[in-house]
């Protein structure tokens, strides 16, 4: 029985239907189109199917109220990572604060490397590519730049080092903000990807 300003309700199938699928279409729990957004769908489509024998208006609403719990939790434990890591993805790789040259970055991703610290040594590592197009007038200094930023538009300036470049900032972002261990091997290819880029010069125009 369902008390509503303090007079008791015992709605009928019909009535506590309509009151379960405008729970589960409520526009709160459909903001972003996720894999929680199809399954509340499939279950208000599935409520609509229902026979109505055996299931009584008390029944229909405590389903209801499992499912809005269940809605609940869910949304605690994954919307809180998923707000942080959209939060993570725009931070920006170099910071206004940060004016190391490309020199200096190498030497820090140096000393990291020589300590075993891996992702320190990749994140720095890649950072010295980035500047080091901007001290070279390939890229524009823009603090706050995020390392896939930083790729596509170096890729366009250098375009048979794009796909490195690309993959470059994978490896920035899974290490740095994916919290993804990095390994000497990821360390001996964000290397690699600076001697190549340092190497390379960028396309005539009309060529």
């Amino acid at each position: 029985m369902i008390v509503l300003a303090g007079v008791p309700v015992e709605p009928d199938a019909d009535t506590a239907r309509r009151w379960v699928r405008g729970e589960l279409l409520d526009p709160v729990y459909h903001r972003q189109d996720t894999l929680l957004e199809r399954v509340l769908r499939w279950f208000a489509e599935l409520l609509d199917g229902l026979p109505e024998a055996g299931l009584s208006g008390r029944t229909l609403l405590l389903v209801a109220v499992g499912v809005v719990l269940v809605v609940v939790v869910v949304a605690l434990l994954v919307a809180g990572p998923v707000r942080a890591g959209a939060r993570r993805r725009r931070a920006g790789m170099l910071h206004a604060d940060d004016r190391r040259t490309a020199a200096q970055l190498r030497d820090a991703a140096d000393a990291a490397a020589q300590a075993g610290d891996w992702s320190s040594a990749v994140a720095d590592r890649y950072r010295a590519v980035v500047r080091d197009l901007e001290e070279r007038g390939l890229l524009d200094e823009r603090p706050g730049r995020t390392a896939h930023e930083a790729a596509r538009l170096a890729g366009a300036a250098l375009p048979p080092h794009a796909d490195a470049l690309a993959r470059g900032g994978d490896l920035f972002d899974a290490v740095v903000y994916g919290d993804r261990p990095a390994a000497a091997q990821d360390d001996t290819a964000m290397r690699e990807l600076d001697a190549a880029v340092r190497a390379a010069r960028p396309l005539a125009v009309g060529a």
